[in-house]
């Protein structure tokens, strides 16, 4: 009797920390964190191991809440796609009430971490949280322009980084936040596209044409176009005290003109395998330049 009731707490308990996983999108919420880490090691005279765990800390805190609030805005609508429907809140496997006091706690948690870290990156971090679920969240079923909106809070956390390390908002943070607000449409428009049919399911107007066409194609190249020029733009010595080495330089624009290369090939093709493949490169691309920027200031 014992044993099965200790099995079944078991069982519990990994169901649990798998909602917990689902619904504050863990692995949307770590590379968020990663992101913002690269921003404060690119940004710190001095690395502090006490602010990487708070920034990481607040940071996961940030991500989660905004997730959390989105899902129980939108519980109604991810009951009618495919890919949402098995989500907490929809399944029924958490109460709305249970998520609103996860999203709040997570909320005072993770502004008061970044807020001993420093004012300014609190403050960027409630932005960050509005801008999600206040704007972002409820213009996805009236307006393509939603992800406009949904590219700033998007694009912040590599910026918080260095505000966290510098508490200073200049040149610096900006273009770190540029790269990324550009970055944002080709990689969501591609994501998006894969998933057109089941976001009309939901009501969702999240490509910028409102079909798979050309048109959508092409907005995907020209701003990967001006996210490949702003990804180089440290190497002219403009950005203060982001540097970039010149084989640096190469290298980053040598991956951004791989991403422009299958953002053509989803504009000649327009199927959903170009543009799955198109989604997993701008995930590998972000990824390497934030380490490339990193590695590039530590040799």
């Amino acid at each position: 009797m014992k044993m099965a009731l200790s099995s079944a707490n078991s069982i519990t308990t990994v169901l649990t920390f798998a909602d917990f996983k689902e619904i504050t999108k863990s692995r949307l919420a770590i590379s968020v964190v990663i992101s913002s880490l690269a921003g404060y090691l690119l940004g710190a005279y001095e690395v502090s191991f006490t602010a990487l765990l708070l920034l990481s800390f607040g940071g996961y805190c940030m991500v989660g809440a905004s997730n959390v609030f989105n899902q129980i805005i939108e519980k109604d609508l991810d009951s009618l796609m495919n890919r949402t429907r098995n989500r907490p809140i929809p399944s029924g496997r958490m109460s709305v009430n249970k998520a609103l006091s996860l999203a709040v706690l997570m909320t005072v948690l993770g502004i008061v971490s970044l807020y001993v870290l420093n004012p300014q990156t609190a403050m960027f971090g409630a932005i960050c949280i509005f801008l999600y679920t206040c704007v972002y969240t409820p213009l996805k079923t009236k307006t393509p322009l939603a992800v406009f909106v949904g590219a700033f809070p998007g694009a912040i956390p590599f910026m918080l980084g260095w505000v966290a390390a510098t508490d200073d908002f200049g040149i610096e943070p900006g273009t770190l936040f540029m790269i990324q607000f550009f970055w944002q449409f080709p990689h969501f428009w591609a994501l998006a596209w894969m998933l057109d049919e089941d976001y009309k399911k939901g009501g969702f107007k999240m490509l910028p044409t409102g079909k798979k066409d050309r048109s959508t194609a092409l907005q995907i190249i020209m701003y990967t176009i001006w996210m490949l020029l702003i990804s180089v733009i440290p190497v002219f010595g403009i950005t203060g005290r982001l540097h970039l080495s010149i084989p640096a330089a190469v290298v980053i624009f040598l991956l951004g003109m791989v991403m422009l290369f299958f953002g053509f090939r989803l504009y000649d093709r327009r199927d959903n395998k170009s543009a799955r493949v198109l989604m997993l490169v701008s995930v590998s691309y972000i990824s390497l330049i934030q380490l490339i920027y990193v590695i590039d200031k530590y040799i």
